[in-house]
């Protein structure tokens, strides 16, 4: 947030005020997703652009693998989050494409943070 509020070149930022439309492949009911958030950018090129941004870790953004030492609750849990984001970010995704956005997941691999 303070990186949006010092940075010159983006001209609009939001947190969590646009909602989307997405199927839970849990319960097959629409729900809305919150995306992080949205923010307008002047490109160097002197274009602006709108980015849908959502911060997640890492370990949230693959797809859970089922080991010896993880307990099967555990395995469930990170499966069901990973159905409702896949979900979630697929609906993001096409609502940008047809608002000519763009949606990008920023994890602390994408910002340098070990």
């Amino acid at each position: 947030m303070l990186f949006c509020d010092r940075n010159d070149n983006i001209l609009k930022w939001s947190s969590e005020e646009l909602a989307i439309p997405y199927m839970s492949p849990l319960d097959n009911r629409v729900h809305r997703y919150f995306v992080d958030f949205v923010i307008e950018v002047k490109e160097k090129t002197g274009e602006t652009k709108v980015y849908l941004v959502e911060i997640k870790p890492s370990r949230q953004c693959v797809k859970p693998k089922q080991s010896d030492n993880k307990k099967q609750r555990t395995f469930l849990k990170e499966s069901k989050t990973w159905l409702i984001n896949n979900s979630k970010w697929e609906a993001a995704t096409q609502f940008a494409k047809k608002q000519n956005w763009e949606f990008k997941i920023i994890t602390e691999k994408t910002l340098g943070i070990n």
